[in-house]
């Protein structure tokens, strides 16, 4: 009976070690991702004195890589952001085209409240954006192209409503942001970038710009919906920019047709 009781107890002992070496299965963190991929197509009005008094309108063509990582328990989100856009325009008269490019990176931190019993999400906080490019102008021979390159931080938030439509679904979507205040680059008026580049010549090429001289607004509305098992995402994105530095006025007023599809992800992280 000793040695049974023996084994017994060795026995129960190494189903417990067998019950500790599962515990790295316990959750440790999770992470949540949305990620949307959208094309979006529409209508750009581009001014850039500096090139031309006209103002340009024609089509304009972006891609968009809308990120947000959340982490289990924690009121922060994350948000990650690319977009990249080319922009083809004419001027009244029909005589006169440019033609554009633009590259922006956006990194964003918010706080999260979740209302309705998490139907209606909003967040809040703010964002930095980095954005490089070009505008050239094919009938000038002096000043035949434009280099943009800036930095913006910018209050930014969202609102989501979520609801179903029958069995399946839905999310509206609001993203707004206001730059608050950024630097950029700028040739003074009159000044060619040969004086800038081959001879050195500084004159206030780099500006610093506030919501007053450089007044902008990027909004982004869509409509989340459910189809054969994937969510496309629908709605309207409208991108004002403008500014006044050294003298040279310009803007590029952007209204577009977003389309494009969502994707979530979960990441789970275990106990070594």
């Amino acid at each position: 009976m000793r040695i049974i009781r023996i084994l017994f107890i060795s026995v129960m002992a190494f189903c417990s070690l067998l019950a500790n070496a599962q515990l790295p299965d316990t959750l440790r963190n999770r992470k949540f991702i949305t990620n949307a991929q959208l094309i979006s197509v529409g209508y750009s009005n581009i001014l850039d004195t500096y090139l031309s008094p006209e103002k340009y309108t024609g089509l304009e063509l972006r891609y968009i890589s809308h990120t947000i990582r959340e982490h289990e328990g924690s009121p922060w989100s994350r948000l990650l952001m690319h977009q990249g856009s080319f922009s083809t325009v004419e001027s009244h008269s029909g005589d006169g085209h440019e033609m554009g490019g633009m590259y922006t990176f956006t990194y964003g931190l918010h706080y999260n409240w979740k209302f309705l019993s998490g139907k209606l999400s909003v967040r809040a906080g703010g964002q930095a954006d980095v954005n490089v490019g070009f505008l050239y102008n094919t009938r000038n021979s002096n000043n035949l192209a434009q280099f943009r390159l800036g930095m913006n931080i910018s209050p930014s938030a969202a609102v989501a409503y979520r609801f179903r439509i029958g069995k399946h679904l839905s999310a509206l979507h609001y993203d707004v942001s206001v730059p608050l205040l950024g630097i950029r680059f700028s040739p003074n008026y009159g000044q060619s970038y040969y004086e800038i580049f081959n001879k050195g010549n500084y004159d206030h090429n780099v500006v610093p710009t506030t919501v007053v001289s450089a007044p902008s607004l990027w909004q982004l509305l869509t409509f989340d919906f459910n189809l054969h098992r994937t969510t496309f995402r629908l709605g309207y994105l409208g991108d004002f920019e403008q500014a006044k530095v050294n003298n040279l006025k310009y803007h590029n007023y952007s209204n577009m047709f977003v389309i494009g599809i969502v994707r979530q992800f979960n990441l789970t992280k275990v106990i070594p």
